[in-house]
């Protein structure tokens, strides 16, 4: 096989400066809108004692989701073996860092009091599956840095076979922690159940691997580099296979929750009755994120069209953030059963009462800026580390 070289990413400098500044602007915007939350409270947002998350809680989820997926692909190389994925790890470390480094900025200035993280950091409640995501988040920027640090330098290339083994692993238990917060949250009738763990893990696949295209398609193109289409194809049918995956086991989710009575109701509201839930459900998640990535990604009318990949991979990413959404929101715009098994006469608790939510343009501003910040990291980085390949040509019979 060609021996491959690796090199920062260079293109023109207006390109890349503006760029650059396109993307603080977003990031300074998002601060002003923190700013502008952290100074009035949140009574400014579209949150209440109904809705405690809000729409930077759903863009913090999708981004810490999609940074675990992202290292699927130097997962790949090392861990399964795959050569064709292997030139490609060191930039999956490096955009799995930036879109955790993201959507943890996103949440860090959602809560409110972030000089109050060094409480998290320090205090422990290890009966709390939040205490145990500050670990695994930690964790993982530590494991994957050493991870790529072991593919950049020969001297530390010893340890790439025991960071990529770990750096799998870890990534497992941080989204099985992240589904875990719903799984185990029994008071609401969408999260009380067992597959939300594995549902994220497959997620996660989905939303890191499209967003891995995305940045894989735009860096070459603007860079100039050479891009194989017998390794994109690889990477497309691969994201094929996890969008349906995603679907089936989003079908299993649902069922299980029809067979039994006690969330008949939530059903009823996810599916039938739920105004813009239910449209983001089913033309959001299941048609746009879904079905329609599915044929651009095996329809013949579509192969060997990057463009088409790209736009299949958006979807994607779209569906996916409909997705989280309508379970982050829609789950407690679901009335929170006090009595269960009891019918509440008079109740001044919103017992069986939909709660409303309409997110503020503040929101929107502060989860924007967490993709700006990612982005930015991933630029930033690639600029200064030798993480992609001068030409990433096909490569020959008998190495896929």
């Amino acid at each position: 096989m060609k021996k491959i070289h690796f090199s920062e990413l260079w293109c023109s400098s207006p390109r890349y400066w503006g760029g650059l500044a396109f993307l603080a602007f977003i990031i300074l915007t998002g601060l002003g809108a923190a700013y502008v939350m952290e100074h009035n409270g949140h009574w400014v947002t579209g949150m209440s004692n109904q809705i405690v998350w809000g729409l930077p809680h759903v863009f913090a989820i999708f981004l810490i989701v999609a940074a675990s997926g992202a290292l699927n692909v130097a997962s790949i190389g090392s861990v399964f073996g795959g050569p064709m994925y292997k030139p490609l790890g060191r930039f999956s470390g490096l955009l799995a860092i930036g879109l955790l480094a993201g959507g943890l900025v996103v949440l860090l200035l959602d809560l409110g009091r972030p000089e109050r993280l060094i409480v998290a950091i320090t205090t422990y409640n290890f009966k709390s599956i939040f205490a145990w995501n500050i670990i695994l988040y930690t964790g993982f920027f530590v494991i994957v840095g050493v991870y790529i640090w072991s593919m950049i330098d020969r001297k530390a290339h010893r340890l790439y076979q025991v960071t990529g083994f770990t750096a799998f692993f870890w990534r497992l238990a941080l989204t099985t922690g992240t589904g875990s917060i719903f799984g185990f949250l029994v008071a609401r009738d969408a999260y009380d159940a067992a597959i939300m763990a594995p549902m994220f893990i497959i997620m996660s696949f989905s939303y890191g691997l499209a967003f891995f295209i995305i940045t894989l398609i735009s860096a070459y193109w603007w860079a100039s580099r050479h891009l194989g289409d017998h390794r994109l194809a690889k990477l497309k049918n691969l994201l094929g296979v996890f969008v349906g995956s995603v679907l089936y086991f989003t079908l299993v989710y649902h069922l299980t929750n029809l067979y039994i009575t006690q969330h008949h109701g939530v059903e009823r509201f996810i599916l039938l009755e739920g105004g813009i839930y239910t449209v983001m459900f089913w033309l959001g998640q299941v048609v746009v994120g879904s079905i329609v990535p599915l044929i651009m990604l095996y329809s013949p009318a579509f192969a060997d069209n990057r463009f088409a990949t790209a736009i299949a991979s958006i979807l994607v990413l779209i569906g996916g953030f409909f997705q989280i959404y309508t379970i982050v929101i829609g789950g407690q715009a679901y009335p929170l059963p006090l009595f269960p098994g009891k019918e509440v006469i008079s109740s001044s608790f919103f017992d069986g009462v939909v709660a409303s939510y309409t997110p503020s343009v503040a929101e929107a501003m502060l989860g924007v800026a967490g993709i700006a910040v990612s982005m930015t990291l991933v630029a930033v980085g690639a600029r200064m580390l030798k993480v992609f390949p001068d030409d990433l040509q096909d490569p020959e019979e008998g190495t896929a």
